[in-house]
C-alpha cells in the first residue's frame, strides 16, 4: 500500500485543510483545480480512508484526516530540512577539527586560514595540537598534518611538502663558541636536543650519532622550546630553517640530512565531506606555495 503513496500529495492535503476549498488550495500551490482534485483522489485511494468532507460551503475534514494532520505537517518540516540541508552544504559550513604540530599551525597553516574564512563565512576551524593525543580512527579530528606517516589504515594520506632542517646558533652563542680545527666538529659545543621520549625523530638520531653519548645541554619534548633555548644562546639545535632563520639564527650545518616529509591525512570517510575537502584542498594549495620556504635553503656561517 505504502509504495503507491506519492509523498509530495501531503502537500496537497495540507493546502486543502488549510484553505478549506479546492479553488484556494489550487492558487495557493498554482496548480489547476482539476490536477488538485485528482491528487486528492489519488492520496485518499492511496491511504484507504477519506480525508475530507464535501460541502457546499468547502471540504472539512474528517476524523481520520484530523489524526493525519499532525503527520502531514511533520513531512513537511522534514522536507524544509531536508531542502536547509543541501543550502548548508552548498555554502560549506559547519567545523572542520585540524590537528596539527605547533610549530606549522602558529607561523604558517592559522595565518592562511583569513583568506579560506572570506570564501566560506559559515565555515569554522578548530585547531588541535599535539599529534600524540590524537587518533584520526576515533575521529578525535577530521584532518591532520604530520611529519610522520600514519601506520596504514581507512585513511587518505597525501605528501604535501617537505620540512628541511640545520643546525643554528644565535650570534651571541657563536661569539662565545670555542672551536678547535684538530678536534672533532662540534666536539665543544653545547647541543639543545631532544628529551627520551622522542629519540626516535630524525634530528634526535642525528645528535646521538654526532655526540656519541655525551649529552645534550638542555633537552625539550617540543621545538618551540628548542628554538627559544637557541635564540637565548643556550647552545646549537637541529631546527626547521624556516623557523631558525625568522627567528634570526645562524646556520652552521646546513643539510644534516634529517630532512622530514610532511603528510596531510583524513579518514577515508571523510574525503567527499565538502567542508572538510574544501580545507584539505586550501592546505595543499598553501605547503604547494610555501614548498621552498619550508624545505629551505641557508648560508653557514
Amino acid at each position: 500500500m505504502y509504495a503507491s503513496i506519492h509523498w509530495d500529495d501531503a502537500r496537497i492535503f495540507l493546502a486543502v485543510a488549510r484553505c478549506g476549498t479546492l479553488s484556494r488550495a489550487a492558487d495557493e500551490l498554482r496548480i489547476g483545480i482539476a490536477t488538485l482534485s485528482r491528487r486528492l483522489d489519488r492520496l485518499e485511494t492511496a491511504l484507504g480512508v477519506p480525508l475530507f468532507s464535501r460541502h457546499q460551503t468547502g471540504y472539512r475534514l474528517t476524523d481520520d484526516g484530523e489524526a493525519l494532520l499532525e503527520r502531514a505537517e511533520a513531512l513537511e518540516h522534514a522536507a524544509l530540512a531536508f531542502g536547509e540541508a543541501a543550502q548548508t552544504q552548498g555554502k560549506v559550513a559547519g567545523v572542520v577539527r585540524l590537528a596539527t604540530a605547533e610549530n606549522l599551525a602558529n607561523p604558517l597553516i592559522i595565518p592562511s586560514l583569513g583568506a579560506l574564512f572570506s570564501q566560506h563565512p559559515e565555515l569554522r576551524v578548530e585547531v588541535i595540537s599535539g599529534l600524540e593525543t590524537v587518533n584520526l580512527h576515533r575521529r578525535d579530528a577530521d584532518l591532520a598534518v604530520r611529519m610522520v606517516r600514519p601506520e596504514a589504515g581507512n585513511l587518505t594520506i597525501k605528501r604535501v611538502g617537505t620540512l628541511g632542517f640545520g643546525l643554528y646558533g644565535s650570534a651571541s652563542y657563536l661569539t662565545t663558541r670555542r672551536f678547535d680545527k684538530e678536534n672533532a666538529a662540534f666536539e665543544h659545543d653545547d647541543f639543545i636536543g631532544w628529551a627520551e621520549t622522542h629519540h626516535h625523530l630524525p634530528a634526535a638520531k642525528w645528535l646521538l650519532r654526532t655526540l656519541r653519548g655525551r649529552p645534550c645541554r638542555l633537552e625539550t619534548n617540543t621545538l618551540a622550546a628548542q628554538l627559544s633555548a637557541a635564540v637565548a644562546g643556550m647552545g646549537l639545535a637541529l631546527l626547521p630553517h624556516f623557523l631558525a632563520q625568522r627567528a634570526g639564527l645562524h646556520c652552521l650545518l646546513a643539510e644534516p640530512g634529517v630532512e622530514q616529509p610532511v603528510w596531510l591525512v583524513m579518514h577515508a570517510d571523510l574525503a567527499h565531506s565538502r567542508r572538510v575537502r574544501v580545507v584539505a584542498d586550501h592546505l595543499i594549495h598553501l605547503f604547494a606555495a610555501q614548498a621552498e620556504v619550508l624545505k629551505g635553503v641557508a648560508l653557514t656561517v
